[in-house]
């Protein structure tokens, strides 16, 4: 069966997130976007925890669904959280994403972690203790959870980031370091930049959305040839099951907010290479860069641009379709124009990812304007070219106008 999983979203209750986060307004945005597992996010936060088991039911083994519905949409359960700590006399900020198999696990979690922080303040919390000491908790609880640390490479919150992270995985955690299988790779960085980087090899790469808003989830996801199981997908992930795990769907990369180096406020924005003969000080200010994903993957790698390891999971890059409209159509994401054709179009072509991934190009101009069916071949052939982000400010993508 091949399922198409996003693993990482938030719910109303995260900070910066839309009203609409619920299960109820995300089961149809799933199925319009071809996902058929859906992490619910949040399930550290009281009020959301009762929400889901107000309306979620037990499915197949580990995973849940809608109540009273016939959609075949999955949910499994996952959190995030904040863990900001000192180590070795710097301040970490680490963001780790769980998973746990049934509603008691994950009960019993969130006993245990409130007395470390305030669950109730935010849906994905911050806890004063180390990942290390997290990995204890969660796994002394039940070895069938999971964890994966976050989008790794993000500069502010991330095992990697500049600003607050580690140089390896050993350093953060320790001697739980041999039950870490999995990394989220992040919005601002792709699996070909980590081949770069050896002691990254053992580990299977992930991507999800991070969504903050129904219309985002699948903008990054994983696609398994797998059945309908918590503990058999997570075997997959765990054992990098490359049968299994077939490819993951990923942003580009320079689409991120932190691809490049930069200064937001001066409208600075710079490559690794201009910022290191800069000393990664702002031309402008002269106050210190947010070094971003590029850098520091640079900094890290002991392997040329281009690297491919032998047991490498391939992966998609794809722009999400309402994107491509806009684009194509000269008018904003938002637009009534843009929200009409979108809808037509997944009427029409049955879900996103099958108009992007799958229709021929003349099924594709059966279905869309010429300049969008154009757009969408264009993104495929890899002529998209997007202006990196940079300093928490998303890059803009081009596309071929030939």
């Amino acid at each position: 069966m091949k399922i198409i999983a996003d693993f990482h979203i938030h719910s109303r209750f995260s900070m910066a997130t839309s009203s609409k986060m619920d299960v109820e307004t995300l089961a149809p945005w799933a199925e319009k976007k071809g996902i058929n597992l859906l992490g619910t996010g949040d399930f550290t936060h009281p009020a959301y925890f009762k929400h889901l088991r107000s309306r979620l039911e037990e499915a197949e083994n580990g995973l849940y669904r809608l109540k009273n519905t016939k959609s075949k949409l999955r949910f499994i359960l996952t959190g995030e959280i904040s863990n900001i700590y000192t180590q070795d006399g710097r301040g970490r900020r680490i963001h780790i994403l769980i998973f746990a198999p049934s509603f008691e696990i994950a009960e019993n979690i969130n006993s245990s972690l409130a007395g470390y922080g305030n669950l109730s303040s935010n849906g994905r919390p911050i806890l004063g203790i180390s990942a290390r000491m997290l990995t204890d908790i969660i796994f002394g609880i039940s070895p069938d959870c999971f964890i994966i640390p976050a989008h790794v490479w993000t500069p502010w919150y991330s095992l990697f980031g500049s600003r607050s992270g580690f140089d390896s995985i050993e350093e953060c955690f320790g001697y739980n370091s041999r039950f870490i299988y999995a990394l989220e790779t992040g919005l601002s960085s792709d699996p070909d930049m980590n081949w770069r980087i050896s002691k990254l090899d053992r580990f299977t790469l992930v991507s999800n959305s991070d969504a903050h808003s129904p219309s985002k989830i699948g903008r990054e996801a994983n696609v398994f040839d797998s059945k309908m199981d918590y503990y058999e997908i997570t075997r997959i992930i765990r054992e990098k099951d490359r049968k299994g795990f077939l490819y993951t769907i990923e942003f580009f990369p320079e689409k991120g907010k932190y691809h490049f180096d930069g200064h937001r406020k001066c409208e600075t924005v710079l490559s690794p290479k201009e910022s290191i003969k800069n000393r990664d000080i702002c031309p402008n200010c002269k106050k210190p860069l947010t070094i971003g994903v590029m850098h520091r993957i640079e900094e890290l790698s002991d392997r040329p641009e281009g690297f491919v390891p032998q047991d490498f999971i391939p992966f998609k890059r794809l722009i999400p379709l309402d994107e491509i409209i806009a684009l194509t159509l000269g008018k904003g994401v938002n637009t009534k124009a843009v929200k009409d054709l979108y809808e037509l179009l997944i009427k029409e072509g049955e879900t996103e990812f099958n108009i992007l991934m799958e229709l021929s190009k003349e099924e594709l101009c059966r279905i869309a304007p010429l300049k969008v069916a154009e757009g969408i071949i264009s993104v495929r052939e890899g002529r998209a070219r997007v202006l990196p982000g940079y300093d928490g400010r998303y890059g803009e993508i081009r596309i071929d106008e030939d």
